[in-house]
This record gives structure tokens, C-alpha cells and sequence, in this order.
């Protein structure tokens, strides 16, 4: 396999047989960069493989199948909103809900395949921030790869991901604070400790994972394009991902255009779109950031400008939405179509319903929104007004 790592900012190249965090020379996030050219990847040699992300061998950086660690990842479902898009008016609308990956979010994607180019690097031990799901998904894995789990994060994060992190024995550490001051924390530790870091975007392989559901939203299509995809966006590396995917997929003769990609974010956190709509190249610090979805509070995004570049690039957008769209939306996905999808995943949904009342989506374009997890991890975000009921009453229907 012919594989290098490459500095997303100034293009220095790095040897991928070593650990590697940021570029040395401008601190910027590294991309893996295969040679296209000599790489025999094609829809026909899909028919006869493991129904998995690891299908897509070719395009991923893992040298030696024996280093995979895998949990069970199947590919994710990609499901027709019938009664939804009656209700909105969308013509053909679908969800690909990656609350069916092992730990019920997509960041199974970018720790399965960080963690297994961990362990075929010989990684022994690791430490990150994280809003919660990540840092549950990659102590898992962790746990299955033998390597050690250090994670730091909110301690307003969802009580699900703690416990996962714990059951799966990392070293869980909860701070007064955002992922950003999580942030702070680990880079003090890895500065006098050397641990390897696996901060979004401090390790280059979490995008080649993330990129995956761009691979199977394709597939599911028989290869042709969705006119628009949008995706939660709190550090972005699923949007980076996915936009990294279908230039490989050009470059390889697969694809011959690019969907619009959308980045979607809270009201009270939404850096991406304020920089968005003031045509700038990287975002600025959000203040008092705070957001029902948790997993997209993200002040400043490392790859910001790697996010921005998709949207310019793509003729995409960004569009920001309120805490009471998110929750009327997540109920009103449940209710017409019996998907109870993250908080993240509902503000997908409300921002697609905006973009279409305003014209910027047509209701004959074919439109994929990503719902991140499952709604079981936040059950926080339902409230539940029902009677209670004596032995002896009865139901009157």
C-alpha cells in the first residue's frame, strides 16, 4: 500500500509508518494520502466482501488486516422518510442513522480505525478530550486493542458515555468546563508525559474511519449522488470525512460531481456558521457556548477551516437552529417515522426543513441527512406526562 501523510495547511509530507500528531512545521491537522493511481478499487470488487466499513480496504490505511480491531461494525442503514417528507414536503428524504454502529454513535467509525493504526503502530496508551460519545467509543475500542484509556471531558457530558468510559476501565476525568478546557487539560499531559494523543484531529486516521459513511451512503445508492447531505457539526471530522471521500472517489472515476454539503449547528454554539456567513476562511472562538446537543458544542474547531473549505468548495451551506427546533424535531422524526434519534441528528432534520422553506433545497432534491446516534443515549431529552393508574382503574380509549 502506498500511503503518506500530508499537512492539510502548508503540504509537508510525513512517513506513515510512524506516529504522527500535527504537522511539525505549522501545527495544522495531517490527511493520509494514498496514490490513487496505482490503487485497484472499484464498485465490482465489493460484491463478495464482509458487509462492513472494512470493505472499503483499499481506500483505508490499515496495512496488515491482522491489526483491525473491530467491534461488529456493520454498515448503517440508510432509511426512506416516508411520512416525514409528506409532512415537510420533501420528495425524497433519508436518514442514515449511525446509531446502529457498536457504541451507537458514528464515532465507532474513527476509533475502530484510529485504534487499529494505534496498534499497528505500537501504540500502548492514549489520552483525549471529548464531549462524551468519542471518548466513550475510543476507551471500547481501546479496551478491545489493549490499549490505555485516558479521557477527559464535561462533567455536564451525558451520564451514558462516563459509564461507558468506566466500565471499559479508562481513566475518566471530569472537568468544570467545555471540550475546549477538556482541551487545555490533555495538552498539558501530554506535554510532560509524551502520552500519544488523540485529540479530533491531533491523530490523522479518525478521518479515514469518519469517511466511511460517505463510501456507504454511495453504495446504498448504487453510486449515484444525493444532490445534498447534511451533517452536525461540532469539531467537523465527519463533514471532513465525508467531503475527503467523494474527492478520492472523483479522482478514482467512481463519481463526476459532488453533493451540496451542509453543516449544521446550535444557535448558542455555531462558529462554523457565523464564519460561514462572513466568507472567512477559519472560525472564532464562541463565547458561552451551551446547547441541548451536547455533542456539537464545540467553541473553535481545530479543522475548521478544513470544514469551511468542504462547504465553499461544494457549493454547500450553514445553518444554525435552536434548542426547541432540535427537540421538536427529534419528537417529530419519532412520531411519523419511528426513529428516535440523537439531539444532533434532530438538528440535521430542523435545518433541512429551513433550508427547504426557504428555497435553498427543492423538493425533488435528493436529500441525506446524517443522525449521529441513537436517541437512547440522551434520554434527558424526553420529557414524559403520563397518569399513573390505580390497580383498579381502567383505560377508556
Amino acid at each position: 500500500m502506498s500511503l503518506y501523510l500530508e499537512c492539510s495547511k502548508c503540504g509537508e509530507k510525513l512517513d506513515a509508518n510512524k506516529t504522527a500528531q500535527l504537522c511539525p512545521k505549522c501545527a495544522a491537522p495531517l490527511l493520509v494520502r494514498y496514490d490513487l493511481k496505482k490503487i485497484d478499487f472499484s464498485p465490482k470488487k465489493l460484491a463478495n466482501r464482509p458487509y462492513n466499513l472494512w470493505r472499503y480496504k483499499e481506500l483505508l490505511p490499515i496495512k496488515d488486516d491482522r491489526n483491525i480491531v473491530s467491534l461488529g461494525e456493520v454498515i448503517t442503514p440508510l432509511i426512506k422518510l416516508d411520512r416525514t417528507a409528506k409532512t415537510l414536503g420533501f420528495n425524497d428524504l433519508y436518514l442514515k442513522d449511525e446509531g446502529m454502529n457498536p457504541s451507537g454513535t458514528f464515532k465507532s467509525r474513527g476509533a475502530a480505525m484510529g485504534i487499529s493504526k494505534a496498534k499497528e503502530l505500537g501504540v500502548k496508551s492514549f489520552i483525549m478530550p471529548t464531549n462524551g460519545n468519542a471518548g466513550a467509543s475510543w476507551a471500547l475500542y481501546g479496551a478491545r486493542a489493549g490499549i490505555k484509556a485516558h479521557i477527559v471531558m464535561p462533567k455536564d457530558a451525558p451520564e451514558i458515555t462516563k459509564k461507558e468510559c468506566a466500565v471499559a476501565g479508562a481513566d475518566l476525568y471530569l472537568v468544570d468546563g467545555l471540550i475546549s478546557d477538556a482541551g487545555k487539560i490533555v495538552a498539558k499531559a501530554v506535554k510532560q508525559y509524551g502520552i500519544f494523543d488523540a485529540s479530533t484531529l491531533k491523530e490523522p486516521y479518525r478521518i479515514e474511519g469518519k469517511k466511511t459513511m460517505a463510501l456507504e451512503i454511495l453504495e446504498q445508492f448504487d453510486w449515484r449522488i444525493p444532490d445534498v447531505i447534511l451533517y452536525p457539526t461540532g469539531g467537523g471530522v465527519g463533514l471532513i470525512g465525508i467531503y475527503k471521500a467523494l474527492l478520492e472517489l472523483r479522482e478514482l472515476n467512481i463519481i463526476d460531481r459532488l453533493p451540496r454539503l451542509v453543516a449544521v449547528q446550535a444557535e448558542n454554539c455555531a462558529p462554523i456558521v457565523k464564519a460561514f456567513e462572513e466568507k472567512a476562511a477559519e472560525s472564532v472562538m464562541w463565547q458561552n457556548a451551551k446547547t441541548i446537543a451536547f455533542g456539537i458544542t464545540v467553541p473553535k474547531a481545530l479543522g475548521d477551516f478544513l470544514v469551511l473549505e468542504a462547504l465553499y468548495q461544494t457549493n454547500g451551506t450553514a445553518k444554525a437552529v435552536s434548542d426547541a427546533d432540535i427537540l421538536t424535531y427529534q419528537s417529530l422524526l419519532a412520531r411519523n417515522d419511528g426513529l428516535f434519534i440523537c439531539p444532533e441528528g434532530a438538528a440535521v432534520l430542523a435545518a433541512a426543513d429551513q433550508l427547504l422553506k426557504q428555497g435553498w433545497i427543492a423538493a425533488n432534491d435528493r436529500v441525506v441527512l446524517l443522525n449521529t446516534g441513537s436517541g437512547l443515549k440522551y434520554p434527558e431529552t424526553v420529557n414524559i406526562n403520563t397518569p399513573l393508574l390505580n390497580k383498579e382503574d381502567e383505560i377508556i380509549l
